[in-house]
């Protein structure tokens, strides 16, 4: 698989867990890529981890994080 086809299943995966309701809690990065916890809400305990390998995946949920923080600023 090419990488910009993983980069596709791993950005379907994530926009997936967002539409769900989920939002990212935790990330923890590492040489084989980076493993993200996404918590459905702070009243239910639902949790989901995604292992995104490629480059252009982390640099996705990277957008995602400051979109995120840039509207609860406002």
């Amino acid at each position: 698989m090419s990488d910009f086809q993983e980069f596709l299943e791993e950005k379907e995966k994530i926009d997936s867990l967002v539409n769900q309701g989920y939002r990212i809690e935790h990330i923890t990065e590492n040489l084989s890529g980076a493993f993200v916890d996404f918590k459905k809400s702070k009243e239910v305990n639902e949790y989901q981890q995604l292992h995104i390998k490629t480059a252009e995946g982390r640099k996705y949920f990277s957008v995602l994080l400051l979109e995120a923080a840039y509207s609860n600023k406002k």
